[in-house]
């Protein structure tokens, strides 16, 4: 028997009883008359001691353990004199009577404790090593427990988890996909799925009416803190219902969550429609923990009689800067009138970044004394400033911050800023939560580059029935029934209402610029499918990942999951993606450069 407690079990309950643990050695301190080992398994840690009265043989091969020794002890449940709080075993220590190397270790290439010294790519190369550190082992506890209240929650709701193929049909729509040639079929691949969206809207046709799947999905697309080339969804579809009933269910779900992994409670989530979404935050997923809405001065998209105009150009020569935008646009950060000059230039600069592309950033300061004092004060008189102040409601000790551009740039732009500033005023806890959900996105979005419309959702998802006739002619005004959920800042999921009728299906393939052909060669069995009667139906998916990651505290997702890949989307551990020989290139009948 290589145990008979594990390493977090032992208590003063068990004082006096014969024991036996195995585990790894944590570290192993000899002080010459006794010698104390801290040996760590998966549950905790338990102190071992060996004294100067035991068998030589004993503290011989005591003096031999290293770091990350494998190794069994029996030994008796004896109180410690010196107790340690911090661990569950704290009360206790085994005194040893045998002791046994298991397998020997090399010295690990970081410290493997809570806080490592190992870097990011040195820590993910040697990953099984990283995973015996406590911060990311609970991290994968807390993924299994979320997928178990999952199940449970859902299950209990009627629905039934199915699986469905991860070898299938490449599509145009959406990022790209993952390809696997097939052997028996030369000249022809599969791809793996980046959703299983079309299986389980047949599902629905099929009957089945409630369907789940902790799934793992794939996407061949740039990688960031919050993407992995694999990636694991909470995908879920519904039949014979409307948004109202998916909105409902699954914030019954997110909130079920919350309770039984973090005992926390909320009040029914906030709904926003996406136009106030980007409006009030240049965001579709805005951060809602803290204001700092946005403000338009100069709107030159809206009617005249509706848009802003709270200045008057000022100085007779105008300012060009304002004259020539699109849009001028602030947010009043409050209390931060007496950022130094060095401080503001900092957000100049951060806002100039590459990644957010500003020319610049206008500042006005609404002092203690009640004085207003911008950047711009030869531009702009002091009946500017007070109207700039009332249109911010600014109070002495508030600053403006204001940018000016394209509507859609300069949006963007304001909402890092508005994201930066929240950082910097300590308004982004990661222990406060504040879930709501976007809705009424708009169905189609252009894109510059191939010059025309595509889904922003994909090509499944139901216009609002009102707002159908406007395909024709104004598609971009057309809303989706579609829907978000967002949670501090961070989009955890999002679905829609399906089309489930063939015309209408066809109509959609249409407005995206497929050919008749084109459609039914590429979703031809769904088209038919819904020939068979297809109800109506509509589903949602949670980024599984993310959703435990926001739940665990952290920015990026691979700490939550087990075997992740680096930022260039390899395995650095396995070292993966790698050459096959040229053997296997001939039977899958691919060609390599000369």
């Amino acid at each position: 028997m290589h145990r008979t407690h594990t390493c977090g079990q032992l208590n003063i309950n068990h004082l006096n009883q014969n024991v036996t643990l195995s585990g790894w050695v944590q570290k192993s301190r000899d002080l010459g008359g006794t010698t104390f080992i801290d040996m760590r398994d998966r549950y905790g840690i338990t102190q071992l001691v060996i004294n100067s009265d035991d068998e030589e043989g004993l503290r011989t091969k005591a003096r031999e353990l290293g770091r990350e020794f494998v190794i069994k002890v029996t030994g008796q449940v004896v109180e410690r004199s010196n107790k340690n709080p911090k661990i569950s075993t704290g009360d206790i220590e085994i005194r040893v009577f045998s002791l046994e190397i298991l397998n020997q270790a090399k010295l690990p290439p970081f410290m493997i404790e809570d806080e490592t010294d190992g870097g990011d790519e040195l820590r993910m190369k040697y990953r099984y090593l990283d995973l015996r550190r406590n911060p990311v082992r609970n991290n994968l506890i807390l993924r299994h427990k979320m997928a178990q209240e999952v199940r449970k929650y859902l299950d209990l709701q009627g629905f039934l988890e199915v699986e469905t193929p991860v070898l299938i049909k490449s599509t145009p729509e959406g990022a790209r996909d993952f390809v696997v040639p097939s052997r028996m079929n030369a000249g022809e691949f599969y791809a793996l799925p980046q959703s299983p969206q079309t299986f389980k809207q047949l599902l629905m046709v099929s009957g089945f009416d409630r369907y789940f799947q902790i799934v793992k999905c794939f996407r061949d697309e740039d990688l960031r803190a919050d993407r992995q080339p694999e990636f694991t969804q909470i995908d879920c579809e519904m039949a014979f219902i409307e948004q109202e009933d998916i909105l409902n269910l699954f914030e019954g779900l997110t909130r079920h969550m919350f309770k039984s992994v973090k005992d926390l409670e909320f009040e029914d989530f906030p709904r926003m429609l996406y136009a106030d979404a980007m409006r009030l935050y240049g965001s579709d997923k805005p951060d809602i923990r803290f204001e700092m809405q946005f403000v338009e001065l100069k709107n030159s998209t809206l009617p005249e009689n509706e848009a802003p105009l709270l200045w008057k150009g000022g100085a007779e020569a105008g300012f060009p800067v304002f004259d020539n935008a699109e849009m001028v646009v602030g947010i009043n950060a409050k209390g931060c009138a007496h950022y130094t000059r060095k401080q503001l230039d900092e957000l100049t600069d951060f806002v100039k970044r590459q990644q957010i592309g500003a020319t610049g950033l206008i500042y006005m300061r609404h002092n203690d004394d009640g004085s207003l004092k911008s950047s711009v004060d030869k531009f702009f008189n002091e009946n500017d400033l007070k109207a700039w102040s009332a249109a911010f409601d600014s109070q002495p000790g508030d600053l403006l911050l204001i940018m000016a551009g394209a509507k859609d740039k300069v949006r963007k732009q304001l909402n890092e800023l508005r994201l930066e500033m929240g950082n910097r005023l300590g308004l982004r806890d990661k222990n406060k939560f504040a879930p709501l959900w976007v809705i009424d996105f708009p169905l189609l979005e252009w894109d510059e580059e191939s010059e025309r419309y595509h889904a922003m959702h994909h090509p499944f998802t139901s216009p609002k029935p009102e707002d159908i006739a406007l395909l024709d002619t104004q598609p971009g005004e057309v809303r989706a029934n579609a829907y978000d959920l967002v949670i501090n800042g961070t989009e955890i999921g999002g679905g829609s209402i399906r089309i489930h009728d063939k015309t209408l299906q066809s109509l959609m393939f249409k407005h995206l610029g497929f050919s008749p052909e084109e459609a039914q060669k590429q979703f031809g069995f769904l088209l038919e499918a819904f020939e068979y009667g297809a109800p109506p139906h509509g589903g949602i998916a949670f980024g599984f990942d993310r959703l435990v990651s926001i739940f665990a505290g952290l920015d990026s997702i691979r700490d939550v999951i087990a075997f992740p890949k680096n930022n260039s989307g390899r395995d650095v551990m396995i070292d993966s993606p790698s050459t096959i020989d040229e053997k296997q290139m001939k039977e899958l009948c691919i060609k390599t450069e000369v």
